[in-house]
């Protein structure tokens, strides 16, 4: 987990082009997560992104 939004948000597009398979950022309370998009079961809402591994980097 990671309180810096634009460190997670870098984490998150290079684990999903490491691993090629779709990745979820995600905010519980005040820090943001990254996992692999087919194991994430929480809070839609607490979704921020999805990072697709054939997608540019935004």
């Amino acid at each position: 987990m990671s309180h810096n939004l634009t460190l997670a948000q870098n984490h998150a597009f290079d684990l999903a082009r490491t691993l090629m398979v779709p990745v979820i950022l995600f905010q519980a309370d005040n820090e943001f997560g990254v996992m692999v998009s087919s194991e994430y079961d929480g809070d839609q809402d607490a979704i921020v992104h999805e990072y697709a591994p054939w997608s540019p980097a935004h």
